[in-house]
């Protein structure tokens, strides 16, 4: 009788235990088919998906690949730093300041832009 051996030359099945597995599995299948004749048989596509959960497509755009990665977000907001100008009243804006001081020169100068709705086109009628 041969035997069927690993690569460490330990036998792992005989050729007996492997018909018997072999044989037991076709059995069952024949069982399950005189069983079932109603019913529709799943595809070996279907089975495979079933037990891997796998997802068999139409061929569309689904987003499933996007939807199975873990959620980033925490990792996103943890890259930009804390707004620390929020924090603390008494500091500055640099950049806020010297905005609201050159808005004050063009206003005086009567140069500013107009407020909202009082532009140059809001008195032509339709």
């Amino acid at each position: 009788m041969s035997r069927i051996f690993s690569n460490s030359k330990e036998p792992l099945l005989s050729e007996a235990t492997l018909v018997r597995r072999v044989s037991s599995v076709s059995n069952r299948q024949q069982e399950a088919g005189r069983s079932d004749s109603g019913a529709r048989s799943e595809t070996l596509e279907e089975v495979r998906a079933r037990i891997f959960g796998h997802h068999i497509g139409d061929g569309l755009r689904s987003g499933r690949k996007i939807l199975a990665k873990p959620l980033i977000g925490d990792q996103v907001a943890s890259y930009y730093p804390e707004d620390w100008f929020a924090g603390d009243p008494l500091l500055l804006d640099v950049e806020a300041e010297r905005a609201k001081h050159k808005l004050d020169r063009l206003k005086r100068r009567g140069k500013a832009p107009p407020k909202k709705g009082a532009g140059k086109r809001s008195g032509k009628n339709k």
